[in-house]
């Protein structure tokens, strides 16, 4: 791993790479080149790129062990008895070579072409593994059965009626293998549990020592006891808000707007907190450790910052080439999804998909408490989904790019709602880049999700936002969306500069509001930027996640 210390970026170097970037993106016709314009908010985050007020440093997001080399185990499921006859039940035999691997340490398990049918869940519980099928266009899995036929009903924990596989689980499940036994266990016993890195009932965790005061960005914190941490060694950074609710300020910018904003009844928000955010140690020296990733915000002592333990992750694992398509069944109404549910990462760290399709699902792709992982290559296809892409539970650092929503092939039901990429539940410094949404919104669930970030993304705006009143404010600070192409000139939380503090909007086309119109959940003055707006193509550099890798 390169040494990630801030102090190997100069203000020349990231200037002359910010020049590089805006004139090498500028090319095609003569036209296209003289009219192509470098933002003010580009030049300023060059100067200070861990610590910009609107835009947040995501150049670190998404797995970054995928490519280092495999294990040499290969297992090919039809030696334990799968069958591409598109009729007879090959979870059983995927899932023993799957745990095979496991057993091994590791190892690829090959699905040749062919459609296979599950009658199961598909599990990877143990890391190191990966299932590679032969490409999304010749490898298929073909699922007969839904979670709550095979799992049982998932109520939700606030209460209600509400089905929970309408936003978790997945029929193929990536998870260490005592998480998902022990989800399972509780679904089954109607014990609704949490369902991020400290277990069931969050208690599931144990300091390993606290650290000193440090300020967002920092790569290198000061620990009073370094005992117990070694470099490689995946730990929790856990943050505990204070009676005034002032850690929620911080995410939300800070200022008077939050320090005016009613936090105490907003009981789903509340249960996110403490904030644990999940980072690999690169070195310790001393009593001072640097990370793999930037501080996400700043340690205060009334915050209590502390490492922890956690669950065991998954990691180092990944599904790659194939499609999984559920059984065409009518999508169910709102929140009452039976889980036809597609891909979940889940407690991962370091992980990834790659070129994966899923179709006739309730919910597409699901990140939940994962973080640090990279989905490249997806499609959501078919008859339409309520949440073709869900990021939730404190999910942070993941990467999605190159993705697609296609449309529907049939009418939507009476009665079924639409969102699209969405976020929630504190989750913070993710992306997503390069998409084609051919239906779907920038879908936020409320629950303060800051700091993440869209760009270079064509969508048709026809989702819905959803999120409870009790989940607290759309967005918190630092959210981003970058070279948006709205095709279909409607707003619905494209053009944020009037609802997300300490945020930017570049590059968007004119929009203009639907029904569905939100007002600020902050009062006074944002603090938001808009640049480039009712324009497209001509913002430099096109991708902000690619120009900060390039820094």
């Amino acid at each position: 791993m390169s040494n990630p210390h801030p102090t190997r970026f100069t203000r020349r170097t990231l200037l002359g790479t910010a020049t590089a970037v805006a004139l090498g993106a500028a090319t095609g016709t003569a036209r296209a080149a003289t009219t192509a314009q470098v933002p003010s908010l580009w030049r300023e985050f060059t100067r200070t790129p861990f610590t910009h007020p609107q835009i947040p440093y995501i150049g670190r997001a998404g797995c970054r062990t995928r490519h280092r080399g495999g294990h040499p185990l290969v297992l090919d499921v039809r030696r334990y008895g799968a069958v591409a006859d598109g009729t007879a039940d090959s979870a059983p035999a995927i899932n023993r070579a799957i745990a095979a691997a496991g057993r091994a340490g590791g190892g690829t398990v090959l699905i040749p072409p062919g459609t296979f049918r599950i009658d199961d869940v598909i599990r990877v519980g143990h890391s190191n593994v990966v299932v590679r099928g032969a490409g999304s266009d010749r490898t298929k899995l073909y699922a007969t059965k839904n979670l709550t036929e095979l799992i049982g009903v998932y109520g939700s924990r606030y209460g209600g009626d509400k089905s929970s596989w309408s936003w978790a689980g997945g029929l193929i499940w990536l998870a260490p293998s005592a998480r998902w036994d022990s989800l399972v266990a509780a679904i089954r016993a109607k014990a609704w549990p949490f369902e991020g890195w400290t277990g069931n009932k969050r208690d599931e965790w144990c300091q390993l020592t606290t650290v000193e005061p440090a300020r967002q960005g920092a790569w290198t914190v000061t620990v009073a006891d370094a005992s117990q941490l070694k470099p490689g060694e995946l730990v929790l950074l856990r943050l505990t808000d204070d009676t005034a609710h002032t850690l929620l300020q911080h995410m939300a910018g800070g200022g008077p707007g939050p320090e005016a904003y009613y936090w105490d009844d907003k009981t789903k928000l509340l249960s996110y907190v403490p904030y644990e955010w999940p980072v690999r140690i690169a070195h310790v020296h001393g009593r001072k450790v640097t990370l793999e990733r930037p501080l996400p915000l700043d340690l205060r002592p009334e915050w209590n910052p502390q490492f922890t333990t956690h669950v065991e992750e998954l990691t180092g694992s990944g599904v790659e080439g194939l499609t999984l398509e559920a059984m065409e069944t009518p999508q169910q109404p709102h929140l009452l999804d039976k889980g036809y549910n597609g891909v979940v990462l889940q407690c991962a760290y370091d992980c990834w998909l790659d070129d994966v399709t899923v179709r006739h699902v309730d919910n597409g792709f699901g990140l939940v408490a994962a973080s640090a992982c990279t989905l490249r290559g997806t499609t959501v296809a078919g008859r339409g989904s309520h949440h073709p892409y869900f990021c939730r539970e404190g999910s942070h650092d993941n990467l999605i790019e190159d993705f697609t929503i296609e449309e529907r092939t049939v009418p939507a039901p009476a009665n079924t709602q639409l969102h699209g990429i969405n976020v929630e539940g504190l989750s913070s410094y993710n992306v997503w880049s390069r998409g084609d949404m051919r239906m779907g919104t920038f879908d936020s669930h409320r629950g303060l999700p800051f700091a993440n970030v869209r760009t270079d993304i064509t969508v048709d705006n026809d989702g819905r936002h959803g999120g409870d009143a009790n989940a607290g404010p759309l967005f918190g600070a630092r959210f981003t969306h970058w070279n948006i192409r709205v095709t279909n000139g409607r707003a619905g939380l494209m053009k944020i500069d009037q609802l997300a503090p300490y945020s930017a909007t570049v590059g968007l086309d004119t929009v203009t509001e639907f029904d569905q119109i939100d007002v600020p959940d902050f009062a006074g003055d944002l603090h938001a930027r808009l640049e480039l707006y009712g324009t497209t193509g001509v913002v430099r550099p096109r991708n902000l996640y690619e120009a900060q890798r390039e820094l």
